[in-house]
């Protein structure tokens, strides 16, 4: 341990004084704690430039007031003192000394908290990955703790390519795929990779954090209103000043709308993708692993004969949002520009990371994992629309067809921060579509509410479908008993 003690030559006070003023400010104020090991007198002298006479005659005044004490051997640690408990207690209130919480506190005030960001944890195969994770630590592989493939571990990115073609039938090599700390990460790089000059066209709503790290690289954003079936092509087409060049869309579940993109609709952008030289469709194949009605349609990357589709996609939903391992799929005419732009960039997801879940995936684990997941939300999906039997009168349900969240749009006329502060007046948590449009004052959308389920027991999406409805003054007319 070293100190930085600000020593003042000039001063007239004595360095030992000096040194011994500061440590014992340090510790009544908390920031040396009781029990924190202090550097040698003959370290500290040596760091500090001073004789360790100096710095033996401070220490020896701290013992005799009792703020440090010796052990032979060991060395000098701070003492715990009375006077100092209360200050101490609190401060280990505020920081208990563990790395994390083992669960996050639920908002304050709120006995429901619908929030569509959640997944279910209590499902997490803490098991599997504990014994994946010990295995691979126990053969003492160092080139686990070395920088490794830009791209992502070759293994990994070949174990991806198998599952997607499968999967979501994406067709790629695995020197198609760049493996990256998240969906931001991946979309920063590929801004580097199209150019700055890029026009971008997104759906609206949205997904905000594309649109955030879009802006943030100084690309301009055209916002494109949405029918049943997704971005319209038609008023992508109309837009001339600026043009867009690239289309952002998320055609498995549209987020926040949950609209499946039909084939027909699809076809129709790849069209408009065509049409022009260095055109390009982001595919954003955002929740594609939960579906609760209709047959799978497979990913656009799939559909695209003229390498127009760049396909990006995550496993923070399917697995967990902390694992921060993403990828994405670039044409092969894109490779080039990626090793000129961005090749330098090292990979931002750890080895060991990638090597758990590159075992996670061959060995069987997600597959069995992710059915699991699929039966867990469609019990409670279903449990949902149950509860919410009796809103038709005056809420219309949407985005029941994939994903882990629902739609209340309201059609009896009322505004979206009333209904938000009723259901917060009623202890729970929600949360307005508003927040997803690029310009949400504009928006001609009816007041409509977002509600996710995924963090939810069943139990608490019953409690918070009850408050709802007291909330909102929604009548039933049958016992649901």
């Amino acid at each position: 341990m070293e100190l930085i003690i600000p020593l003042d030559n000039h001063s007239g006070i004595p360095m030992y004084e000096q040194i011994y003023q500061y440590m014992k400010k340090e510790i009544r104020q908390g920031h040396l704690g009781a029990g924190s090991r202090l550097p040698s007198t003959r370290v500290l002298a040596s760091h500090l430039k001073i004789s360790r006479s100096t710095t033996q005659m401070a220490y020896d005044q701290l013992l005799s007031e009792g703020y440090i004490e010796s052990s032979p051997c060991r060395g000098y640690f701070v003492s715990e003192m009375e006077e100092l408990i209360d200050i101490q207690r609190e401060e280990r209130q505020k920081h208990p000394g563990v790395f994390v919480e083992q669960e996050e506190e639920k908002e304050a005030g709120y006995a429901v908290d619908f929030s569509p960001r959640g997944i279910d944890l209590d499902s997490f195969p803490f098991n599997t990955w504990r014994k994946i994770t010990k295995n691979i630590l126990v053969n003492d592989n160092k080139a686990l703790f070395l920088s490794g493939d830009p791209q992502g571990e070759y293994a990994l990115r070949d174990a991806i390519r198998a599952y997607l073609h499968t999967a979501r039938g994406v067709r790629c090599q695995p020197d198609q795929i760049i493996i990256g700390a998240g969906t931001e990460y991946l979309l920063m790089l590929l801004s580097m990779i199209l150019g700055r000059n890029r026009v971008i066209a997104m759906e609206n709503p949205t997904y905000r954090q594309a649109y955030h790290v879009f802006v943030s690289q100084g690309q301009p954003v055209i916002p494109i209103s949405m029918d049943k079936s997704g971005m319209s092509v038609e008023l992508l087409r109309e837009q001339k000043i600026p043009e867009p060049d690239t289309a952002y869309v998320m055609p498995a579940n549209q987020y926040p709308m949950g609209i499946v993109m039909p084939v027909k609709r699809r076809q129709e952008l790849l069209a408009w993708a065509k049409e022009k030289e260095g055109r390009y469709i982001i595919e954003d194949d955002y929740d594609s692993e939960f579906r609760y009605k209709g047959k799978p349609i497979p990913a656009l990357q799939g559909m695209d004969e003229g390498e127009k589709v760049i396909y990006i996609g995550t496993f923070s939903k399917s697995i967990a949002q902390a694992i921060r391992v993403g990828f994405m799929v670039l044409p092969k005419r894109l490779l080039e520009e990626y090793r000129m732009r961005a090749g330098f960039f090292s990979s931002t997801v750890p080895r060991i990371d990638q090597n758990i879940l590159y075992q996670f995936l061959t060995e069987g684990y997600y597959e069995r994992h992710l059915n699991r997941m699929r039966g867990i939300y469609k019990g409670k999906h279903d449990c949902f629309l149950e509860e919410l039997k009796g809103f038709e009168d005056k809420f219309m349900v949407g985005a029941e067809y994939a994903g882990l969240h629902l739609l209340l749009s309201d059609t009896s006329g009322r505004k979206e921060q009333e209904l938000l502060d009723r259901a917060a007046a009623a202890g729970v948590k929600a949360y307005g579509l508003s927040q997803y449009f690029i310009y949400p004052e504009y928006h001609r959308y009816p007041s409509t509410i977002v509600l996710g389920y995924a963090n939810l027991s069943e139990k608490e999406i019953g409690e918070g479908a009850k408050r709802l409805r007291e909330a909102w003054d929604v009548q039933i007319s049958f016992d649901r008993t």
